[in-house]
């Protein structure tokens, strides 16, 4: 199951999608509520979550009962990982790429600055420069035109519901729970990224304990910009969770192997 990130939705990864599926798996990609057209989340269950709770009923309708490989981009890494932790046995692993959840915005030496204290104007800031260069603007930007726009315009409530979410969004004992129960986790990230900064991603593997990373080029959205790559580095996640047997229900034997043999064979 593949989520997308904040103000955007399943149709703008539709080259990453596809790769996916060209793999042999059978990929569920939601546009999540209140994005492209669907309807938004009550106001009191607009929380993460809420999207969580969303996303279970969204696999029982689809008669979905085995644990599914999670995979969230963004805002929906933060999703995902809520998913794992309120709702144990419907996820297997979780792939989580350029995720939210990390507590802290920047480390300025022994002064950590946590993410709630990030204006909203930095955000956007980010995200604007993340737009840069010839392939940003050739793919990248398309798709924001096309996604970001029309979800301001058709639900704006949820739109900035979700902004505020992704901004204060810290998911350190989440995160922590998920290490202690031994879930398979693999984080990818790009150092140009600017959006989900540095010290989030090092919060959010410390809180991990250290999870098996793999390093990508470019910025917060370079699957947008080369879901070639995406579809490379998938390929590496499927096979390591395969032959680790990571979908299958926790035991002793998955612990052992996500701790001996996952981040060895992650750098093959």
């Amino acid at each position: 199951m593949f989520l997308h990130g904040w103000g955007l939705s399943h149709r703008a990864y539709r080259g990453s999608v596809k790769h996916l599926a060209a793999m042999g798996l059978r990929v569920i990609a939601p546009a999540m509520p209140g994005f492209s057209g669907s309807a938004g989340l009550p106001s009191a269950d607009c929380t993460l979550p809420g999207y969580a709770a969303w996303l279970v009923a969204l696999l029982d309708e689809l008669d979905v009962t085995e644990p599914v490989l999670l995979i969230g981009h963004s805002f929906g890494g933060g999703v995902a990982i809520v998913t794992a932790h309120d709702h144990p046995g419907r996820v297997g692993a979780l792939v989580l790429v350029n995720s939210i959840g990390g507590a802290v915005w920047a480390d300025d030496g022994e002064l950590a600055k946590p993410m709630t204290d990030r204006p909203i104007w930095d955000w956007g800031l980010h995200l604007s420069r993340d737009l840069r260069g010839a392939v940003q603007l050739s793919r990248v930007l398309p798709a924001v035109i096309t996604e970001a726009i029309p979800n301001i315009v058709l639900d704006p409530r949820s739109f900035w519901r979700s902004a505020r979410l992704a901004r204060e969004a810290d998911l350190t004992d989440e995160l922590e729970s998920l290490r202690r129960r031994g879930l398979p986790v693999v984080v990818v990230w790009s150092p140009r990224d600017r959006v989900v900064t540095d010290a989030s991603i090092e919060a959010l593997r410390d809180a991990l304990g250290d999870a098996p990373t793999i390093s990508v080029p470019g910025g917060h959205s370079w699957l947008l910009a080369d879901p070639e790559r995406f579809g490379e580095v998938m390929t590496n996640v499927v096979q390591v969770a395969e032959r680790a047997r990571w979908l299958e229900p926790a035991g002793p034997l998955r612990r052992w192997w996500r701790g001996r043999h996952a981040s060895e064979v992650l750098r093959k």
